[in-house]
Formats: C-alpha cells, structure tokens, sequence
C-alpha cells in the first residue's frame, strides 16, 4: 500500500516550492489552517471537489513527519 504522505509533493514552479497536495495549487499549509479552525474534512471535501479524503489525511501526516525533529528552536524576530 502506498503512502499517504506521498500524495503531497513539492515542486519549485508550483506555490513557490511550498508542499502542495498532489501539485494541486493547494499548499499544505492552507490545508492544515483550516483543519486546525475547525473545519471538518466532511465540510472541507465540500468546499474542494478535486480534493480526496486522503489528501487531507496526507497533510495531517505530513506535518506530524516534520515534527520528528531532535528540538525546536525559536528565532530571534
């Protein structure tokens, strides 16, 4: 079975290189924001017809790999 997380790719001519699902247009991150403001992936399914259940799983896992890191440093603003 393949990996979800392979749903989501990165190319430099697309959103300027930030991970997108499936070169869609869609960065993770906008994905992830409304996620997190409390839409559903019902609601969001809804919202983007082009886009699969999976691919909103493929965000949620692919930020959970990101943060497999040894520590988090905050930068100086």
């Amino acid at each position: 079975m393949k990996s979800l997380i392979s749903r989501i790719t990165i190319d430099q001519n697309i959103c300027h290189g930030k991970p997108t699902v499936r070169g869609l247009r869609y960065p993770v991150e906008n994905i992830l924001e409304l996620l997190a403001s409390g839409m559903s992936i019902e609601e969001l399914m809804n919202d983007y017809p082009d886009l699969e259940k999976e691919d909103f799983l493929a965000c949620i896992e692919f930020a959970s790999k990101l943060l497999h890191v040894k520590s988090i440093h905050r930068i100086a603003s």
